[in-house]
């Protein structure tokens, strides 16, 4: 096995047995994004000197006995989670030469346990899209076949992981962001609680729906990831004072007594593939050889979770996104002579199309004399949805289904229809409604061979339980150990 194909706990063995160096690890795995990302495209910043640095600092801890479970560990970061020193663009043009002045308290923690931070990675621009295509700097494909999308908004972390150009990386999810490009590129992927990972030095998009969580290799490694940047945070208003379990120490054999929810309304959704329902049922047979029990769900609300998103999601980015004025930082329109024409042609030069999109709708949702009728609307109905994901809690512990209704599509495939791409989100949208976990775990494939992924849903601060469910399925199968060929 070559080292960049390994994942984080058996290079961590390896590293504590001293059979091989970080600076070791680290070369391989930046020789490996020369060798590949000019097909894939997932990064948009490697910052090589800095990562080598760091591999040798932690050469050092682990000669001195000082070790956690990342110390040496390349890991790579979405380009919309602050890193001093090192650029952060968020994909688009407005950003594309910004360097923070400080971290955000992931890379903080993330330093703190010995990670060496390799580069940034390729994202829809501000987090907005499902399929990496609306990122202001490149394109990005998907491993298992170049011509289709790798997902999004984390496209790049997720690409990153499938290639192999990274042991694990960070992501961030306001509406599936994380858990649909890991579905549509074989690996991992968790949103944590609302509350649970801190969002300070997280560039936002919708406040009340992001959440920053880990895309790796397997559950083992989401596990160590998500432990590591997890917990309270001062910095972060929204940030939940409540302890961390040890995520590992969950790891164990045996789904006995887990009752699993299937929610009667996702079957009938709107486009879902045979292919991918056929995947996640035979998934759901798989539990249930374990020890799990089923049961029929209602969340009677899910048809209003695309709207409801679509009109709080972009009334937030509106708002956040009025910082971007050409004054303070970021892309200015120099050539423009008045305050009011440099505002405009800078926003106008600078945000892509999809982004422009948003903030319109945003901004139309939150104007005078429609702010009840959309945004108060939309934020009561969102209520529902909580009150459908508690109610359904009452009768079983986790929920199970699909992550996107069909496999990776191919690039420019949706790009004229920004209505068909939403409804690519309806089974990831509603967790970020409701401020749930879900985690993504592949559980089979297409008849193309592109891979498809199971949702796993639960209660608020109940990640310890998802990840022994994934672990469990994971184990049980094999479709966690097959790679693209790239």
């Amino acid at each position: 096995m070559k080292l960049y194909e390994l994942t984080i706990h058996e290079a961590h063995d390896l590293l504590k047995r001293k059979e091989i160096s970080s600076k070791e690890l680290t070369g391989a795995v930046l020789d490996r994004i020369e060798a590949v990302d000019s097909k894939v495209g997932a990064y948009i910043t490697v910052s090589r000197e800095s990562a080598i640095e760091q591999a040798e600092m932690a050469d050092r801890e682990i000669s001195e006995g000082k070790m956690s479970a990342l110390t040496g560990i390349p890991i790579a970061v979405k380009d919309l989670i602050c890193t001093q020193g090192i650029r952060t663009t968020c994909g688009s043009r407005i950003l594309e030469n910004f360097i923070p002045p400080y971290d955000a308290t992931v890379i903080t923690r993330l330093k703190k346990a010995g990670a060496v931070i390799v580069g940034k990675l390729n994202m829809d621009e501000f987090a907005m899209g499902s399929s990496t295509e609306n990122s202001g700097i490149k394109l990005t494909h998907n491993p298992w076949d170049l011509v289709r999308i790798p997902g999004g908004s984390s496209g790049g972390s997720a690409a990153a992981v499938a290639a192999d150009m990274c042991l694990g990386a960070l992501g961030s999810d306001t509406g599936g962001s994380i858990r649909q490009p890991a579905s549509h590129c074989g690996v991992v992927g968790m949103k944590p609680t609302y509350g649970r990972v801190s969002r300070f030095g997280l560039v936002a998009f919708a406040s009340s729906l992001d959440q920053i969580g880990p895309l790796t290799k397997d559950v083992t490694d989401c596990a160590i990831l998500a432990g590591s940047i997890s917990g309270y945070d001062p910095s972060d208003s929204t940030s939940v004072p409540k302890d961390v379990p040890e995520y590992t120490s969950y790891l164990s054999e045996g789904l006995k007594g887990l009752k699993v929810g299937i929610p009667k309304e996702y079957d009938a959704a709107h486009g879902l593939d045979p292919e991918v329902s056929l995947a996640v049922k035979n998934a759901v047979k798989v539990m249930e050889k374990l020890g799990a029990s089923c049961v029929e769900i209602s969340l009677p609300h899910t048809e209003y979770a695309v709207p409801v998103y679509y009109v709080i999601a972009p009334s937030e980015a509106s708002s956040n996104l009025a910082r971007y004025d050409g004054v303070k930082y970021g892309f200015r329109d120099k050539e423009k002579k008045s305050l009011m024409d440099m505002y405009r042609s800078t926003r106008s030069k600078g945000f892509g199309a999809e982004v422009k999109r948003r903030i319109i709708i945003g901004t139309y949702c939150l104007s005078s004399g429609y702010y009840d009728a959309y945004y108060k609307k939309a934020s009561q109905v969102r209520t529902l949805i909580m009150r459908d994901f508690n109610k359904a809690f009452d009768i079983c512990d986790v929920i199970v289904s699909p992550v996107a209704p069909t496999p990776a599509f191919k690039i420019g495939e949706k790009s004229d229809d920004p209505l068909t791409m939403y409804l690519s989100d309806i089974f990831t949208l509603s967790a970020n409604l409701a401020g749930i976990p879900g985690i993504s775990v592949p559980c089979g494939f297409s008849k193309g061979g592109l891979p498809v992924g199971l949702q796993i849903m639960g209660k608020h601060f109940s990640e310890e339980v998802l990840l022994k469910a994934a672990y469990n399925f994971e184990q049980a199968t094999d479709f966690h150990k097959r790679k693209p060929e790239i």
